[in-house]
């Protein structure tokens, strides 16, 4: 007689891995704290870039057990699959983070067979969560009522939040807290009897800082709050400002960030608080934000399918100067951009298909500074043809044929990343005006300088791979030549031996495969000579390469510097 189909064991096993992963992702998590209070600045990012790596790495583990537990007819039976689908939904209802348990079976399910067998019977193309559950649950806030003192509040607050390493000046930085609340808030707000503030119970952590999160409300309006603090060695825990402006809100959430630990029991519940006081961000980003990026590639997915099901927008190239590595596509009412690997480089281009997509992967690990777009990376994505305008295909088709393909109907692309779209900076200069000029060449030399700081070279520093964002940030979106800092030699140019060297078209000395001489960049930047001599007033510095140097010896001192991703008022 026929054994049945393994379908409840199946599940076990793969919740088993889930239950596995959520621990080992928790115990990263947890030691956030112990790491900022005793100020170990590479341990934290060493560990945010194995929370990163670790989903893949337990996915591939449990792949094993799998394969191990049982033959290979049986488990690749994947017209039994439906019944292990159901045996899960029984076993993940009882969850508080049931939600990641059905990405993570979808990554099981994908890590064993070919994309083409991807079905809603077989996995969980769209949840069968609710998106939120009535049933009790551990509070995950605090509220704090003003009770007639603004100053008392605050102190209420500060009681609950301590730290094994003493605040350095809590008294003043109650007062200075205070005094920044009646800045931002109107006076009779302030004075409001029904004024409270609720914040989320777990500190959030990211690089050298600790963040409390919330909002400030009454009872007809709120606004987000977030409180920064920050460890200053020897002089005990600080509170480095408080900010209530939603767009500077976002920007400390933003798709450019390295991703927060903080201790998320119910990350449904906890992303819904973040989507009330954050209502411009999408729930994809919010997952991701605090770590959950697999399911925030889940929530982007059905958003997507959602948006072409529901409209009818279709694919055009983006906008702006074609890449020599990449062919760029977009939806013009969904806010992202798709990138494919050309078949065939640029011949300016020395790299190779496998060079690019490993240095993708790397912007995934390292800490973005908020200057580098978060990427997704998918396969075999399939679109009806009839999404795509006729030049966009035909384009795609010419210079990606290995990526994209026409099977009847349906466009295959094998492979490609997602960013959030941006206006590029070259084609923002264009139609910007004075000030807006000034204000983006700022922030450009920014982001090059705190690129620098985190061991990022970006290599092709070209307007056109920098993009704007809609908070007006300058950010780098093209990885095809970035390297880490310490990777490169920074070179002066050597003086002329003779008079005929100047004048010729070669130059009359060495270049190594790492070189580079700052002194080249401001009419490799800027073809525009007034935007060339602003930038250099600004930022003249990058065309040294003692800067540069200096850089790379604090990074090989071991140096964590400093990069904000709030306005620092009053410091």
């Amino acid at each position: 007689m026929p054994q049945p189909w393994p379908a409840v064991e199946i599940a076990r096993t793969i919740l088993a891995g889930f239950d596995d992963y959520r621990d080992h992702f928790q115990r990263i998590t947890f030691g956030a704290r112990q790491r900022f209070e005793q100020a170990r600045w590479q341990e934290i990012q060493q560990a945010a870039a194995a929370r990163i790596s670790l989903y893949e790495e337990k996915v591939a583990e449990v792949n094993g057990w799998l394969r191990q537990a049982f033959p290979a007819p049986v488990l690749l039976d994947v017209a039994q699959w439906p019944l292990a689908k159901h045996a899960y939904i029984q076993q993940i209802d009882p969850r508080l983070d049931d939600e990641l348990a059905e990405t993570w079976y979808n990554s099981l399910f994908c890590s064993l067979f070919s994309h083409d067998q991807i079905s809603d019977g077989c996995m969980f193309i769209h949840t069968t969560r609710p998106s939120l559950r009535g049933r009790e649950r551990a509070a995950q806030t605090r509220t704090y009522a003003l009770g007639g003192s603004l100053k008392g509040m605050l102190q209420a607050i500060f009681a609950d939040y301590p730290f094994d390493v003493a605040y350095g000046d809590l008294e003043g930085d109650l007062a200075r807290l205070e005094a920044q609340v009646r800045d931002c808030l109107p006076d009779w707000v302030c004075k409001d009897p029904e004024l409270a503030v609720e914040l989320f119970v777990p500190v959030l952590y990211r690089n050298k800082g600790a963040y409390l999160v919330g909002r400030l409300y009454n009872r007809d309006e709120q606004w987000p709050l977030v409180i920064p603090l920050l460890h200053r060695e020897g002089h005990g825990i600080e509170v480095d400002g408080l900010i209530t402006d939603e767009a500077e809100v976002s920007i400390i959430f933003s798709f450019t960030r390295s991703y927060f630990m903080a201790d998320v029991p119910v990350p449904a519940e906890f992303v819904h608080f973040l989507k009330r006081i954050l209502p411009g961000k999408h729930i994809a980003e919010l997952y991701t934000s605090i770590g959950f990026y697999k399911q925030g590639k889940s929530e982007f997915y059905r958003a997507l399918i959602n948006h072409l099901a529901n409209s009818d927008d279709r694919f055009v190239m983006a906008p702006g100067v074609r890449g020599m590595v990449m062919s760029v596509f977009t939806l013009p009412g969904f806010n992202t951009v798709f990138k494919v690997i050309k078949d065939r480089f640029s011949p300016s281009k020395t790299v190779d298909r496998a060079t690019v997509i490993d240095k993708y992967r790397l912007v995934k690990s390292v800490d973005r500074v908020g200057r580098m777009a978060d990427t997704q990376e998918f396969a075999d994505f399939r679109f009806p043809r009839s999404k795509f305008e006729p030049d966009c295909l035909a384009e795609l088709l010419e210079v990606a044929p290995s990526t994209v393909a026409l099977e009847g109907d349906t466009v295959l692309v094998r492979h490609c990343w997602t960013e959030r779209r941006m206006t590029p900076l070259n084609l923002y200069l264009e139609r910007a005006g004075e000030g807006q000029v000034l204000a983006a060449l700022e922030d450009y030399g920014l982001a090059i300088k705190q690129l620098a700081a985190a061991n990022i070279f970006p290599g092709d520093m070209l307007l056109k791979n920098f993009g704007v964002t809609r908070h007006g940030r300058v950010v780098f979106y093209d990885y095809d030549e970035i390297c880490f800092l310490t990777e490169v030699n920074f070179r002066h140019i050597p003086p002329p031996r003779y008079p005929e060297d100047e004048l010729s078209g070669e130059p009359w000395y060495s270049i190594g495969p790492h070189d580079v001489f700052p002194e080249e960049f401001p009419p490799f930047l800027f073809a525009d000579m007034g935007q060339r001599r602003l930038f250099s007033r600004l930022h003249g510095e990058l065309y040294d390469a003692d800067y540069w140097k200096g850089l790379q010896a604090a990074i090989g001192e071991g140096k964590v510097i400093d990069v904000f991703p709030y306005r620092r008022k009053g410091r």
